[in-house]
């Protein structure tokens, strides 16, 4: 059995300072320790791919990272780590539990995922190891880890059986009460702008310096198009996990982040507003761009117009929500939500652009990644 606070230390000497993840009762103590301890950063996510996506911010805005969910979780981690982990090049440590671990008892429910978590793990090119059940065995399981994720820009996984850690307490403060913002602005039903009309009103009116992290599909392809920048993100994969990234990154950045979401990819992570919502980067600005349509899959609809994304946005605990649907509502919207500490968020109705033989970007995602994570620096 180890100390949560001896794997703590000797992974915060090897540059692991930033935690995030969902709770797991074979966790409970590493878990209450990180969440606890004055020397590293822990943001509970609503979900596990969301945790992986915001350990992904917080790496290209300079941090190590690590990552904490069940293994009944890990399905949730499956698309991240293979479409935005694996085509950026982004490490993290990834601990997960061993619930329903062969030949112990458990619920019905873990019985599969015991069978083939290490299996899982190997499918998705994460190398793997058993946590360290002894003091002396911590450092070279980390250091083993470490250096693995240096060769391979790649994650690592620990996966973590029942009761091999201490019990830790849990010094934990409650989430502070946020008032709700009134969003501002309303739609008009006119016809609006096309999203590239928008996208090109952002980009230019965005304060100097800020980096500008853009959803998969026609979203990214059409920021490349108007211009490629060190201060863009095209989020290749991994839909819905751009506000989480955008989270971690402005957490752990000083600049102004701005993440440019669709409607479908915003549905798929709603969750992430409410931790958006309690973790209050006053540098964050999330726009939802809602043409109510998948465009980038053949132009299927969205829920979307049954959804007002900024009265959820308030009642999450965002600073400031607005909505517009005309170029001149856009431009005093989103003049007026810089004007104010964040999160912000600015729903924003738009039509398809429709661009002929629109671009993909040409720079690799790795090569995005480096630039983004070299550019925040």
């Amino acid at each position: 059995m180890i100390d949560a606070q001896d794997f703590i230390a000797a992974a915060s000497e090897r540059g692991i300072s930033f935690w995030t993840g969902v709770p797991c009762s074979f966790l409970t103590p590493l878990m209450n320790a990180v969440i606890s301890s004055p020397d590293t950063a822990y943001v509970g996510a609503a979900s596990e791919g969301e945790a992986v996506a915001i350990a992904a911010g917080a790496w290209l805005a300079g941090r190590e990272t690590a990552v904490m969910c069940q293994n009944s979780g890990l399905g949730n981690t499956v698309n991240p780590l293979t479409s935005l982990n694996f085509p950026f090049r982004i490490p993290t440590l990834v601990l997960t539990t061993w619930r329903g671990q062969p030949g112990i008892g458990d619920e019905p429910q873990h019985e599969l995922m015991g069978q083939i978590t290490q299996g899982l793990l190997d499918l998705m090119q994460v190398p793997n190891a058993p946590f360290p059940e002894t003091g002396p065995a911590i450092g070279p399981a980390l250091d083993t880890a470490m250096a693995r994720m240096g060769e391979t820009s790649l994650p690592y996984g620990f996966v973590l059986p029942k009761g091999i850690v201490a019990k830790s307490p849990l010094d934990q403060a409650p989430v502070p009460a946020r008032p709700a913002c009134v969003p501002q602005g309303d739609f008009t039903g006119t016809e609006p702008p096309r999203r590239v009309e928008v996208l090109d009103m952002i980009r230019t009116a965005v304060p100097s310096g800020a980096g500008l992290i853009a959803t998969t599909g026609f979203c990214g392809r059409e920021l490349y198009a108007l211009e490629d920048a060190p201060a863009h993100l095209y989020t290749v994969g991994s839909m819905g996990g751009a506000s989480a990234i955008g989270l971690g990154t402005a957490l752990n950045s000083d600049r102004e982040i701005v993440v440019l979401d669709g409607d479908g990819a915003a549905l798929m992570k709603l969750g992430n507003l409410a931790t958006i919502g309690a973790e209050q980067p006053a540098n964050l600005t999330h726009v939802i761009l809602d043409n109510g349509l998948h465009e980038s899959t053949g132009g299927q609809r969205t829920v979307s117009p049954g959804v007002d994304f900024a009265t959820v946005a308030s009642a999450c605990g965002y600073a400031f929500a607005g909505r517009a649907d005309t170029t001149d509502s856009t431009d005093a919207l989103l003049k007026a939500a810089l004007a104010v500490p964040g999160p912000r968020l600015l729903h924003l109705k738009v039509a398809p652009s429709r661009i002929e033989n629109l671009p993909r970007p040409k720079v690799t995602p790795e090569a995005v990644a480096r630039r983004f994570r070299e550019y925040l620096a």
